[in-house]
C-alpha cells in the first residue's frame, strides 16, 4: 500500500514511523517550515524524513495545483494527516483510492478544530485523547476510524497531555492500521451535535484575570504552561508570566487579587479568595525571586 502524508510536530513523526513499521509505502511526505518566531519544542518531520530517505516537500499552499499533480502521480492508496496544520482541499483528499484519514488530538466529536488538548485542560476536562477519522470538506467531521482515550490528571499541563495524546495516537494508528490495509476501515458516526468547535489561541489569551476563582485560574495556566507562551500577568507596565504553580490549601481573602509575596512565597490571589502558589515566575526567561517582588511591591506600594 502507497500512502502520501502531510505531518508536522511529534505526532507527525511518531505516525509516519507507525505507518513505515506496517509495511506501508510513504511515496512522499507534506510539512512545514519551521516558522523562526514559534518555540519549536518538538521532533521534525523533515529529519525523519531525510533519515528514512523519504521525499518531503514544503508547499505554501496544499490547494495548489502544482501539489495536486505531484499526488495524483502518485496514485496513493491511502492519504494521511497527522498534525498538518493546514485543511486540504475535497479535490486533493479524493485522489486517495481506499480514503484520507485525519490524526485529531482530541475525543471527537468533542473539541474539534484547533488546539483541542489546550481548550480541554482550559475547561478542566478529566479525560481526551486521539481519533483517527475520515477527511471531508468541513473540519475534524468526517466519520470515526478509531479512537484512544487518556487521562488528564488534575494537576496536569497541556505539554503533559500532549505527551499522553502522542502515545496514545500511535497506538490508535498501530491498531486499527492492519484493518484498514486489508480494505476494511471501520466508519463510525461522528455526531456533531454532541461536541463543539474550537478556533486557535494566541499569547494574548493566557491573560489572567485575577477576579476569577482559582480553579479557573489554574487551569488557564496548566492549558497555556510553558513551552506554551504561558499564563501572565501586568503589574505597573512589567510582564510577569507563571511558569509552574499549584492550586494553594488555605484562606488567602485578605489579600487583594494579584501578585503577592507572604512568607517568601509567591501567591496569586483569585476572586475567591483562594490562590495559586507560584513555584516559577518569569520576565521574559529570567526568574523573578520572592525577594526580588516584594521589593517591586514595596517600591510601587502594592503590598
Amino acid at each position: 500500500m502507497r500512502a502520501v502524508v502531510f505531518a508536522y510536530h511529534n505526532v507527525g513523526v511518531r505516525c509516519i514511523q507507525v505507518l513505515l513499521a506496517r509495511g506501508v509505502e510513504v511515496a512522499l511526505v507534506v510539512t512545514h517550515q519551521d516558522n523562526p518566531t514559534e518555540t519549536i519544542w518538538f521532533d521534525s518531520v523533515a529529519a525523519l524524513c531525510a533519515e528514512k530517505n523519504i521525499p518531503v516537500i514544503t508547499p505554501d499552499d496544499p490547494a495548489s495545483a502544482a501539489l495536486f499533480a505531484q499526488v495524483a502521480a502518485i496514485a496513493p492508496d491511502f492519504i494521511f494527516s497527522f498534525y498538518y496544520r493546514n485543511m486540504l482541499p475535497p479535490a486533493l483528499l479524493a485522489l486517495a483510492k481506499s480514503g484520507a484519514f485525519n490524526l485529531h488530538g482530541s475525543l471527537l466529536p468533542k473539541y474539534r478544530g484547533r488546539v483541542p488538548i489546550n481548550w480541554a485542560v482550559l475547561h478542566g476536562e478529566q479525560e481526551t485523547g486521539a481519533t483517527l477519522h475520515e477527511m471531508v470538506a468541513k473540519p475534524d467531521a468526517g466519520a470515526i476510524v478509531a479512537q484512544t482515550s487518556v487521562p488528564i490528571l488534575p494537576d496536569d499541563t497541556a505539554f503533559m497531555v500532549f505527551g499522553k495524546v502522542v502515545v496514545a495516537s500511535e497506538q490508535t494508528l498501530w491498531n486499527v492500521l492492519p484493518d484498514m490495509l486489508a480494505g476494511r476501515t471501520p466508519r463510525l458516526p461522528n455526531d456533531l451535535s454532541k461536541g463543539s468547535y474550537f478556533g486557535g489561541r494566541k499569547p494574548e489569551d493566557g491573560r489572567i484575570d485575577w477576579s476569577q476563582p482559582a480553579h479557573t485560574v489554574y487551569n488557564l495556566h496548566r492549558a497555556v504552561a510553558p513551552p506554551y507562551p504561558g499564563a501572565w500577568t501586568v503589574m505597573d507596565g512589567t510582564t510577569y508570566v507563571i511558569g509552574k504553580a499549584r492550586l494553594a490549601e488555605g484562606d488567602y481573602a485578605r489579600f487583594a487579587p494579584g501578585l503577592v509575596v507572604v512568607d517568601n512565597r509567591i501567591f496569586g490571589i483569585c476572586g475567591d479568595g483562594r490562590a495559586l502558589l507560584i513555584l516559577s515566575l518569569l520576565t521574559g526567561e529570567e526568574p523573578v525571586t520572592a525577594a526580588q517582588l516584594q521589593q517591586r511591591l514595596d517600591q510601587y506600594g502594592k503590598n
